[in-house]
């Protein structure tokens, strides 16, 4: 069966390897679709600052095999399986950060989620970490469960009322999730920011409030002009682009959030004057990654049409091409989500 993984960097291998045995506990699941997201793109072209470079943690599919010591679970389940799966015990987890448990880093899909089949870990199988699909769910739409779960687990992590206002710097896949959020959560002011006018353009097919080039030398006013002066009540970064989170932190109004979500470069390093985080009350907060209980809200989304993340899958590849859908996602000429099937 075919996998791809980082050879070198901006470099993907897609190898043939022997198809996986099962053990206790185990499934395993014929990849029919899987997205390709930020933090993929940053194992392959950047330096990822988590230890692990297994590329495809986005995948959905069917079950192919199941051990004999699983109930749950039969061969011909439709499926979206979560990489990662917390020990819901420690004291990280009883705290509310999961995704920070070491439990959560070490139960991986094997080889990887972007293989034509991949072998899903005792623990996810029995913690909560596949989900069964209705029928009527598309695996591209399935596939799509994981990065809003992460927007999902985001949205938890601060505080707002109906009618705020939010800015949305970096409008790729997750930040289109985001504006979706924002329309659920009753946003009355959605600015949204990025440097490709493609994307831009596509943001204002979702009744934004207003799309700026994150050149524009007048951004900031703009931001006053709609927000009667006082600035955006919530700030999502959602980008690696330090630059964003500077303007996030120069545009929130006094006492608003800077949420950081977007994934950065190790040693990515900002020169931050705190005396205005300090003077302005800013709270800043950061979100990584999803619990499976992030990912059962976000199908609920989903499968209740709340959010149609249909309008954002703009191409798919085979696995085949991997290289060639990583070079697109990188550029991100004309393309918003970008899906590998099998």
């Amino acid at each position: 069966m075919k996998t791809a993984s980082v050879k070198e960097a901006s470099v993907i291998s897609v190898d043939q390897i022997e198809k996986p045995i099962l053990n206790d506990g185990e499934i395993l699941v014929q990849m029919n679709a899987c997205g390709i997201c930020g933090s993929d793109l940053e194992k392959v072209f950047g330096q990822y600052g988590q230890p692990s470079m297994r590329l495809g943690h986005e995948p959905a599919g069917i079950i192919v095999d199941v051990s004999s010591d699983v109930s749950e679970f039969k061969k011909g389940d439709r499926v979206f399986t979560h990489h990662h799966v917390p020990c819901y015990d420690c004291h990280l987890c009883n705290h509310g950060y999961e995704t920070m448990c070491k439990k959560y880093s070490e139960t991986n899909l094997s080889p990887c989620g972007l293989s034509e089949e991949y072998v899903v870990p005792a623990w996810n199988v029995s913690h909560g970490g596949v989900l069964k699909i209705s029928d009527s769910l598309s695996f591209q739409e399935a596939a799509m469960i994981e990065p809003l779960a992460c927007c999902v687990r985001a949205w938890g992590k601060f505080d707002y009322q109906d009618g705020d206002s939010v800015a949305i710097f970096g409008v790729g896949p997750t930040g289109m999730m985001h504006v979706m959020l924002a329309h659920t959560h009753k946003f009355s002011k959605i600015i949204c920011f990025d440097i490709n006018n493609f994307r831009l353009d596509f943001a204002k097919k979702f009744d934004i409030t207003e799309s700026i080039n994150s050149m524009d030398e007048n951004r900031k006013q703009k931001i006053l002009g709609h927000t009667d002066g006082r600035g955006v009540d919530v700030a999502i970064v959602a980008t690696s682009s330090l630059k964003a989170l500077e303007d996030a932190i120069d545009m929130v109004r006094k006492g608003g959030t800077v949420m950081m979500f977007g994934v950065p470069s190790k040693g990515a390093m900002i020169n931050l004057d705190m005396s205005k985080v300090y003077s302005k009350e800013i709270t800043l907060v950061t979100s990584y990654a999803a619990s499976d209980a992030d990912t059962k809200a976000a199908l609920e989304l989903i499968e209740s049409s709340q959010i149609d993340v249909k309008q954002l899958i703009t191409h798919t590849y085979s696995i085949s091409d991997s290289q060639k859908a990583f070079d697109h996602a990188k550029t991100g000429d004309n393309a918003m989500k970008i899906i590998i099937t099998k």
